[in-house]
């Protein structure tokens, strides 16, 4: 842990845009903007009823937000290489607003006026993302110089951008003592994350692979011998050559070794927990470093998954139209066989954390509840992909309305761990979400 967690943090905001380009303006989105009600007026109600249940967000609000969040990410992805000495990140704030924050650096006038022009409102910080990376440079260095019993407490680092600062996720238990020169870290305590698969005893169907369609959020099943797990499809998909694939999470995967091999774990989807007929097997599985599978659709199953759509099991669904970065603040909703669809915003990006003995990078957080089952679950944001779901504080509650309920009595919040889609694209030349 205390090597992995220090090498993998000192690698955050080290992407830079490549190719750059004016910093045009884009006005903070409102609700009837062209095509905005469009989207929002085929969400399916089991989403909607979510939406105001969780987030009070209408259809309307929770697709402009969306769409301001990806207007934030480009003018933050330019910005930081454009503003090197002043940028301090972006973020949505709780009224919808988009918010820069700059720092004192030489070019701070041009940065304000750009994101000013942009129709985003600046806040001033005391430190710009690279010194916040610095902090996160001293921290990792510090981790790496700590005995196991010490620097093995810790379960997750991460630049916190609306606090302007470094924030250190540790075993209660902890009582980690900083140097003076990381006093100005946050140090919090939380519970371990879980990872939410359900182990079960499943009798594969056998037959044809007939059937309805499959859609992300519904329930499948991963056997290797005999060990059985029940997870979430994720996000339909083409791989580099074509191939119908499903891209859901890798801790699925009973036996990622064999991945790709004539012993890769065996698919089949569930209703009512049976099993139906095997539809594909694990390709590729990964726990280390990003969380994520991809499953390869057998020929007589890929009908099924030929759609771009994600729902709520038997139940309507939204269509997927492209794919997103998360920003914090920004409104998602996640969909899981176990709990359907629940929502919540993004509450951290770029953030390392330890889950069970796999240290995973440049995840994303939500305040989204996610149990077992959730597993490898999709998380939109409007109509577009932003990641798979991967780990959970409260994985193993029998509800979430009890998780939630345990907060009034000092537990901790529900807190979701995601890979972010984008990275699985990244890490797999071809490899695309289906959009259409």
């Amino acid at each position: 842990m205390r090597s992995s967690i220090a090498r993998r943090a000192a690698v955050f905001g080290s992407a830079a845009l490549l190719l750059l380009g004016p910093i045009t303006a884009v006005a903070n989105a409102e609700p009837n903007e062209p095509g905005v009600s469009d989207q929002a007026a085929h969400l399916p109600v089991e989403l909607a009823e979510a939406l105001q249940h969780d987030l009070a967000l209408t259809p309307d609000q929770f697709v402009s937000r969306s769409e301001l969040a990806q207007k934030l990410a480009e003018f933050a992805a330019i910005a930081r290489v454009q503003f090197p000495d002043s940028f301090a990140g972006v973020w949505l704030d709780d009224l919808g607003k988009g918010i820069v924050a700059l720092a004192d650096g030489r070019d701070k006038d041009a940065a304000r006026e750009a994101a000013e022009k942009a129709g985003f409102e600046v806040k001033d910080v005391a430190q710009s993302e690279q010194a916040l990376q610095g902090q996160l440079s001293a921290l990792n260095t510090w981790l790496d110089s700590q005995p196991a019993e010490v620097a093995d407490l810790v379960r997750g680092i991460a630049v916190d951008v609306v606090g302007n600062g470094v924030a250190l996720t540790a075993d209660p238990a902890a009582g980690i003592e900083l140097p003076e020169f990381l006093k100005r870290t946050v140090v919090h305590t939380a519970a371990p994350l879980l990872v939410p698969p359900i182990v079960a005893d499943l009798i594969p169907a056998t037959g044809s692979a007939t059937g309805d369609a499959a859609l992300g959020g519904d329930a499948f099943g991963a056997t290797s011998g005999n060990t059985g797990l029940r997870c979430s499809f994720g996000f339909n998909g083409t791989d580099g050559s074509g191939r119908t694939v499903n891209i859901s999470a890798g801790h699925c995967d009973p036996n990622r070794a064999a991945a790709g091999t004539s012993n890769s774990s065996q698919v089949f989807p569930m209703v009512n927990n049976q099993t139906g007929p095997r539809v594909g097997y694990f390709a590729k599985s990964s726990f280390d470093g990003r969380d994520y599978s991809i499953i390869n659709i057998d020929d007589n199953a890929k009908y099924r998954f030929e759609n771009n759509s994600v729902r709520v099991p038997f139940n309507r669904s939204v269509n997927i139209t492209g794919t997103a970065d998360p920003i914090v603040g920004a409104p998602v909703c996640k969909a899981g066989s176990t709990t359907g669809f629940s929502c919540g915003v993004v509450t951290g990006v770029n953030r390392v954390a330890k889950v069970l003995d796999h240290t995973l990078d440049n995840g994303f957080t939500t305040n989204i509840c996610v149990l077992q089952g959730d597993s490898g679950g999709p998380i939109v944001s409007g109509t577009l992909a932003v990641g798979i779901t991967s780990a959970s504080n409260v994985a193993t509650s029998p509800l979430c309305e009890i998780a939630q309920a345990e907060t009034v009595f000092g537990q901790e919040a529900p807190t979701q761990y995601a890979t972010p889609i984008n990275d699985i694209l990244a890490a797999n030349p071809g490899l695309k979400v289906r959009d259409y």
